[in-house]
């Protein structure tokens, strides 16, 4: 087995912390900090992942009404040991140009386009980070049976959890985080 090189190595006992992220100048494009550990995108991207990706981005930044800006492929700090990656945010707040990340305080909708690789992160483990941080609105976009879906979350305050508000195939229409229509099927052309 090959050494790890330095980086690698968690600055403290208790593993990364947020800030950690951006003084790790050779961690791969996409490393996320998932419970005080680094996390790596190593597979290739799927053109369907990536196609969903930034049809979506275009669909919600033309409705966005003003005072939401949208963005893909940024971190969240959501506390001081998580600092995931999801696929697209909306955001109350824009960032500066050289920021990092964005706070989960000001996302008001977080968006996972599930991959093979990334699955049981997108599916488990980010929605509930997600929820417990208080972003309010929560999408999960897969590939099913080569139909695109997506599944669309409110957080109930009461549990602390995302609870189901709709399963979209052809048309989604939706009232929040703000008035979204498109045509979902369109999304992976």
């Amino acid at each position: 087995m090959t050494e790890l090189p330095d980086w690698m190595r968690p600055p403290r006992p208790e593993g990364w912390l947020a800030e950690d992220l951006d003084n790790l100048p050779d961690a791969p494009r996409h490393t996320e900090l998932i419970d005080g550990a680094l996390v790596f995108m190593m597979s290739p991207q799927r053109r369907w992942h990536s196609s969903v990706i930034f049809a979506l981005r275009t669909h919600l930044t033309r409705q966005a009404p003003d005072g939401i800006v949208t963005d893909s492929e940024m971190t969240v700090r959501l506390d001081k040991h998580n600092r995931p990656e999801p696929d697209l945010i909306a955001s109350t707040s824009p960032i500066d140009d050289d920021a990092t990340c964005y706070e989960a305080k000001d996302v008001v909708l977080a968006v996972e386009v599930v991959s093979p690789e990334s699955e049981h992160r997108d599916t488990v483990v980010k929605p509930h980070k997600y929820a417990e941080a208080g972003i309010r609105h929560f999408w999960r976009v897969e590939d099913v049976d080569s139909v695109t879906t997506i599944h669309v979350y409110e957080l109930d305050d009461l549990t602390t959890t995302y609870v189901p508000t709709g399963i979209f195939r052809d048309t989604l229409k939706v009232d929040l985080p703000f008035p979204i229509e498109l045509d979902v099927q369109s999304l992976h052309g």
